[in-house]
């Protein structure tokens, strides 16, 4: 964003059903991964507000998202109860601008899939060991202050093949333990807005609580917010030739 933009408008989206519902995930986040992410953000000086899963229309009303420059989502496995409506809103608020940050299990949303237009599948193993997050783009403003590579000491793993059209750029790659090697940081652009996917998150370990993770979704939010100043859907227009036919 140019220096004399106004900071993002931020909406952190999160089911919180697994903060209230398991006990492993409240020890974690006692008032949900929304709050602890908003405070983050609130620390930098954004404006920001949180909207659930159970809340009317998941807390995205169009009101909601005209105020949204970026949108962050943490999901888990309630993807299929987000209604069809509010992802068709959502896509069309990106598609006019609205950047999205999405987080962890959040690949397999219904709205990450259908700006992706693929199934979004992927392997993956819960066995909270480290993952090893390497900068290959270093000179990308999502890298920007981080180290060369950074370590994750539990996480869930994920392993390739993710199905997923090819990035735009990849910044961010992930090792396990276990040997699988998987793209962590992914940019995209449909239409106006800009996509960022970033893997770490597993409810039942503390990753949010990483300086690094929490920088990097900071980064990414600054990166993804809209670079339009009137966001509306990219239409087809008719013109007339440059030059004469």
């Amino acid at each position: 964003m140019p220096n004399d933009a106004p900071t993002p408008r931020i909406t952190i989206w999160n089911e919180f059903w697994y903060e209230r519902n398991v006990p492993e995930v409240a020890r974690h986040y006692p008032e949900g991964i929304h709050a602890l992410l908003a405070q983050r953000f609130r620390r930098d000086g954004f404006p920001v507000r949180t909207a659930t899963l159970d809340e009317a229309q998941h807390g995205l009303t169009k009101e909601v998202l005209d105020k949204t420059d970026v949108l962050v989502w943490w999901a888990h496995k309630r993807h299929d109860d987000v209604s069809d409506e509010v992802v068709a809103r959502v896509q069309s608020q990106v598609h006019s601008g609205m950047g999205l940050v999405m987080l962890h299990s959040g690949h397999f949303s219904k709205v990450f899939r259908a700006l992706m237009g693929t199934t979004c599948t992927l392997n993956w193993r819960v066995d909270g060991q480290r993952e090893r997050i390497w900068v290959i783009a270093p000179d990308h403003p999502i890298a920007a202050g981080l180290p060369p590579h950074f370590e994750l000491q539990q996480e869930e793993a994920y392993g390739e093949f993710f199905d997923i059209p090819p990035p735009d750029q990849l910044v961010l790659m992930s090792w396990f333990k276990g040997g699988e090697v998987f793209r962590s940081g992914c940019c995209f652009t449909r239409g106006h807005g800009r996509i960022f996917y970033f893997r770490p998150g597993h409810e039942t370990f503390p990753t949010f609580h990483d300086g690094n993770v929490q920088r990097v979704i900071v980064n990414a939010a600054r990166w993804a917010a809209p670079t339009v100043t009137e966001r509306k859907v990219p239409a087809s227009v008719l013109v007339e030739p440059l030059e004469a036919i």
